[in-house]
């Protein structure tokens, strides 16, 4: 199958694909569902072919990006997997102006090359970045994401959250140098940046994409400014975000909310068809907006 349009799936295709990467559908089923929308002249593999990642054609910054100095680092990880490996990225001159650092928080499939990409980003806006793979200890990102959603299913939950909170450790003192430290993830990594923000007082920045909320009773922990980013169509996450925005509110807590209309969950994502172009660009420059403030 070409690739086609979004106009020309049907919305359910998307849902279902939601629920299928988020473990509330097996495969199979999946599939069988597939078979309803495999009409005039598309297959069931042409509409699993196009939703898959096209990781090799959608790299925004090229790990050779001469702007751009990056490694991969371990970091210890007493309390979750042991040690964790991650990419560390930065500009390769530093802007005169020190511009704080950024954990990036993958979703839930591990450090993939889309999130790589993104850690890229995020240091060619001036920012020392660190994107940590959760799957570390299961060998690490197994090279698709199929694969990477199921070890994924495989690791406790609890500490992946020390993982990422041993990360923030590591990047806050690199080269002994105390910095301010934000996050931004997705999905999964939503969930991770709004947890870390109730479990670390110091966190000076926090960015969820479309991400689970905490409950209510944890938000009056949350001392870091928060930048809310949501998908208009993205039922499963957004069902949560009532009950978030009124304790928010009701605890005084800084934060804003951004809900973009008419894209699908994982909007943000340049390597699949849930992509919106518009609403990515925006979303991200209100991002990089929003660390140069509070991390500078």
């Amino acid at each position: 199958m070409p690739m086609h349009p979004k106009k020309d799936l049907d919305p359910e295709v998307y849902r279902l694909f939601d629920r299928y990467v988020h473990s509330q559908l097996e495969r199979r089923e999946f599939i069988e569902r597939l078979g309803v929308f495999a009409v005039g002249g598309l297959t069931v593999k042409g509409i699993l072919d196009y939703l898959q990642p096209k990781y090799t054609t959608a790299v925004q910054i090229p790990a050779d990006d001469p702007r751009i100095r990056g490694e991969y680092v371990t970091y210890p990880s007493p309390k979750g997997g042991g040690e964790i490996r991650a990419l560390l990225v930065g500009p390769a001159e530093m802007p005169e102006r020190p511009m704080g650092r950024v954990l990036v928080v993958h979703e839930n499939r591990g450090l993939n090359p889309h999130i790589e990409d993104v850690a890229r980003r995020a240091a060619l806006a001036g920012f020392v970045t660190l994107a940590p793979d959760a799957l570390t200890p299961l060998g690490g990102y197994p090279g698709n994401d199929d694969d990477g959603r199921a070890l994924q299913r495989r690791r406790d939950g609890e500490e992946m959250l020390e993982d990422f909170i041993a990360g923030y450790g590591y990047l806050r003192d690199l080269n002994e140098e105390p910095a301010k430290v934000g996050v931004v993830g997705f999905c999964f990594g939503g969930s991770i940046a709004n947890n870390m923000a109730v479990r670390l007082p110091d966190l000076a920045a926090s960015v969820p994409f479309y991400g689970g909320q905490p409950s209510a009773d944890e938000v009056a922990a949350i001392q870091a400014p928060l930048m809310l980013q949501y998908a208009g169509l993205d039922e499963r996450v957004n069902a949560g975000w009532p009950e978030y925005a009124r304790a928010l509110l009701e605890n005084g807590k800084q934060h804003s909310a951004h809900v973009y209309a008419g894209v699908q969950h994982g909007f943000h994502n340049d390597t699949t068809p849930r992509y919106d172009k518009a609403a990515a660009k925006l979303a991200w420059d209100r991002t990089i907006d929003f660390f140069t403030y509070y991390l500078a």
